[in-house]
C-alpha cells in the first residue's frame, strides 16, 4: 500500500522536535451528515461512527440556529443554512485523507432539502435523503421560521411538484450519482407526495433506491424506526463504498466546482 509522509513539529516544553507523520497514501470516501430543522448533530453521531467503521471520514455539524447558536433560531434563513452546509462540505473535502471524488451527503428533512441543493454546487457521488422536505423557492433570504407563517406548506406538500418549480428538485434532476430516498410510512410533515416529487426528479441518477420505514413518523420517535433507518443507511453506504472500491473505473460525478427538535 502506498504511503504519504508529512513533516511535523512536536511541541516539547519550550521547544519542539521534528517528526514525520506517515499515513496511508490511499484516500477514502468522505460523508457529510446534515440534520433537520430543530435537530442537531447529536442525532447523527452514532450513525456517523458506524459509517466511519466502513472506512470513511465522516463529518457531523450543527446548522446555525441550533445547539450552541440556538439564539438565532427565529432569524436564520435557508440561505445562511446552505452556506453552513457548503462550508462543512469544504472542510470535509479539505481533509487530506478524503477522496474528493467519493463524497456522500446524508440529510434528514430540512437537512435533506439542503443536501439536495448542495449537489448543484459541489461534487457529490452519493446522496441519501430521509424524509426530505420541500419549500417554495420564494423568500429564500427570509427567516426559515417565517416560511411556515407566510406559506401554506401543508397544502404545497400534498401534490407532486414539478422539478422546474423547485430549486431542490432541479438539483435532483441534474444529479448523476447514486441516490437513496427513505420515507416514513406515517409521516404527517413530509407526506408521500413530497417523496414522490424527489424520486421522480432523479431522472439522471446512476442508481435510485427508495425505501419505506413501516409505522414510522417523521421524527422516527419509535426506537424500532430509528434502528430501521440506521440499518437502511449503513447497508446502502456499505454497498456504495464497496462497489466503488471494487470498480476503480467509476468516474467522479460531474458537478460545478466551488466559486466564490426535528421538523420541516
Amino acid at each position: 500500500m502506498p504511503t504519504r509522509d508529512q513533516t511535523i513539529d512536536v511541541v516539547v516544553g519550550d521547544g519542539h522536535v521534528s517528526g514525520t507523520l506517515i499515513t496511508p497514501g490511499t484516500q477514502i470516501p468522505g460523508v457529510l451528515f446534515v440534520h433537520g430543522w430543530g435537530g442537531s448533530q447529536q442525532q447523527y453521531l452514532a450513525r456517523a461512527r458506524e459509517v466511519a467503521a466502513l472506512g470513511c471520514v465522516c463529518l457531523t455539524f450543527d446548522l446555525r440556529g441550533h445547539a450552541a447558536t440556538s439564539a438565532q433560531f427565529e432569524k436564520v434563513s435557508r440561505e445562511q443554512n446552505l452556506v453552513d452546509v457548503v462550508a462543512a462540505y469544504d472542510v470535509l473535502v479539505g481533509n487530506p485523507n478524503v477522496d474528493s471524488s467519493a463524497i456522500a451527503v446524508v440529510g434528514s428533512s430540512y437537512g435533506g432539502y439542503l443536501a439536495a441543493i448542495l449537489t448543484s454546487m459541489r461534487a457529490v457521488k452519493w446522496l441519501a435523503l430521509r424524509a426530505p422536505a420541500l419549500y417554495l423557492d420564494g423568500g429564500w433570504e427570509l427567516p426559515k421560521r417565517q416560511l411556515h407563517r407566510d406559506n401554506d406548506l401543508v397544502a404545497y406538500r400534498q401534490n407532486l411538484v414539478p422539478p422546474a418549480d423547485n430549486r431542490a428538485l432541479r438539483a435532483c434532476m441534474t444529479f448523476q450519482g447514486d441516490v437513496l430516498v427513505i420515507e416514513s410510512e406515517n409521516d404527517s410533515v413530509v407526506p408521500h407526495a413530497v417523496i414522490s416529487s424527489y424520486v421522480e426528479a432523479c431522472t439522471r441518477a446512476h442508481s435510485l433506491t427508495s425505501r419505506v420505514i413501516r409505522g414510522a413518523d417523521h421524527g422516527l420517535s419509535d426506537e424500532d424506526a430509528q434502528r430501521s433507518y440506521t440499518s437502511l443507511l449503513v447497508n446502502w453506504m456499505t454497498e456504495m463504498v464497496q462497489g466503488a472500491r471494487a470498480d476503480t473505473r467509476i468516474a467522479p460525478t460531474n458537478a460545478p466546482q466551488p466559486s466564490s427538535r426535528e421538523s420541516a
